[in-house]
């Protein structure tokens, strides 16, 4: 199993592994490289740590994605947010526009989310 530009990449997976991947319709079987490749998003490695133990690059990628999701749902129910950075607008804007401008942030790497541990004191 290798992570190669977003990419996950499976060479070997024996029969019953390559039919429980193959049914949840995030991988594509290459006849020609024999391999299973798909878009290495959250959901996909979760399903892979729960079939078997991701190498430790792989673990530490699924890792930070699922603190990025813990910390955009912890943001999305915010009832006081304040902008991570100064937005470049001139008006002030409404709760909601500060906290998906907050999420954006997080999800597009501009800003690291807050620790689990800043997460639980919120």
């Amino acid at each position: 199993m290798a992570l190669k530009d977003g990419q996950i990449l499976i060479k070997e997976a024996d029969n019953v592994q390559f039919q429980i991947i193959k049914s949840w319709g995030k991988m594509k079987w290459s006849r020609a490289s024999q391999t299973l490749s798909g878009v290495a998003d959250i959901e996909l490695l979760n399903k892979l740590a729960g079939l078997v133990n991701l190498p430790v690059s792989i673990e530490a990628e699924r890792k930070r994605l699922n603190r990025i999701m813990a910390a955009v749902d912890k943001e999305r129910v915010n009832e006081n947010p304040v902008p991570m950075i100064d937005p470049p607008i001139k008006v002030s804007p409404f709760k909601h526009q500060i906290r998906g401008y907050n999420m954006a942030l997080m999800v597009l790497g501009f800003v690291e989310p807050p620790s689990q541990d800043n997460l639980k004191e919120q």
